[in-house]
């Protein structure tokens, strides 16, 4: 998959905006502060239906304006498609691909295949399960329809019935239909869960031999998954809690509590790694994303690179440049000698400052 293009209209900084790509690598490069982040964020969102950073779509409309467009046009097998996404200060966003509107979000899904790395992604294995969840989730999602679909009624599950264990409490005579939430709350889960666990598999089988690469051969990096109800079945689970959830008025157990452990030669890194340590687990986990798609669904994605060498030492700088030769790259960066000293192909060059966007080449 190639991304040939994107006009913005009314988006963060940008009245109007209309760039063409380079099919290798396009570097983008300026003072902090001045909207290269937010070219990004707009192919993201064209591949996502989401902001990376959770915005609500309003606040991505340029100030004082209603709405926003933008428009990507991407090439596939040989075969162009637009996308369009507008959105909306008071309704809900519109999507279109090839001018036709969609229904749902979720057929947007699998059109382009993307991988983005901020500085932040740095923080995954220290920060919270929640954060980990969000990486399967949004990385199944693009993988697989069925998840996302299966993902979709889950979550709606268990909104309903915590609004039910809320209710039960006052009115005892809603107990008995805790049942029929908890059977659909255990069919979905098992599927979410099954998925996860192959998921974790499957990255398993490529993020050891980049993480070896990246350490000198000096660690191994393995993924484990840690489903939310522990050693019990999900059924069990569900049972035993039951009542402990009446009263907390929430639901415990299931695949929304899930995590991932990391183990470096059997150390926990999320809990006892150096920063370092976990910083390369996560360059690992990301740049095994671009091969987990290129092997699953036989494309190569475009990677998103923000701000992000400016957070690596030169080894690990080395290691993700020559990674990413032959993906379509767009880089954000406030300066050139990374790539530069690499002696990296700057295939197309943009200043950017005060929404203004410049080709130098």
């Amino acid at each position: 998959m190639i991304l040939k293009s994107l006009k913005l209209k009314n988006f963060r900084n940008y009245h109007l905006l209309k760039l063409d790509f380079n099919h290798a690598t396009n570097i983008f490069y300026g003072d902090n502060a001045q909207g290269k982040t937010n070219i990004l964020e707009a192919v993201y969102l064209c591949g996502t239906t989401k902001s990376h950073r959770g915005t609500k779509d309003r606040d991505m409309i340029q100030f004082g304006k209603e709405e926003s467009h933008i428009e990507i046009l991407v090439e596939k097998d040989g075969v162009p498609y637009q996308i369009d996404v507008h959105l909306k200060k008071n309704s809900p966003k519109g999507i279109a691909i090839d001018k036709i509107p969609i229904r749902k979000a979720s057929e947007l899904f699998g059109m382009i295949h993307l991988v983005f790395f901020s500085p932040e992604d740095l923080n995954i294995i220290k920060n919270g399960p929640a954060e980990r969840r969000r990486f399967m989730d949004m990385e199944l999602s693009l993988l697989d329809k069925i998840y996302l679909n299966d993902l979709s009624s889950y979550n709606r599950i268990v909104n309903q019935r915590n609004k039910l264990l809320k209710e039960i409490p006052d009115r005892r005579d809603l107990y008995d239909t805790l049942e029929v939430w908890d059977m659909q709350l255990i069919d979905y889960g098992k599927r979410i869960m099954e998925r996860r666990r192959k998921f974790v598999q499957e990255v398993n089988e490529i993020v050891g031999t980049i993480h070896r690469k990246l350490t000198g051969e000096r660690e191994n990096l393995l993924l484990s998954y840690e489903p939310g109800c522990g050693s019990l079945s999900l059924e069990e689970a569900v049972r035993k809690n039951r009542e402990r959830d009446i009263r907390m008025r929430s639901t415990s157990t299931g695949p929304h509590r899930d995590d991932i452990c990391f183990l470096a030669d059997d150390l926990d890194i999320r809990k006892f790694g150096s920063q370092g340590q976990q910083r390369t687990a996560a360059l690992s986990l990301k740049l095994s994303e671009i091969e987990l798609v290129k092997q699953v669904l036989h494309d190569t994605p475009v990677l998103l690179l923000d701000d992000v060498l400016s957070e690596l030492d030169k080894h690990r700088q080395n290691y993700l440049l020559d990674s990413i030769q032959g993906v379509q790259t767009l880089v954000t960066c406030t300066g050139l000698d990374e790539f530069v000293n690499h002696r990296f192909s700057m295939n197309k060059v943009f200043h950017v400052k005060d929404g203004e966007v410049t080709g130098e080449n």
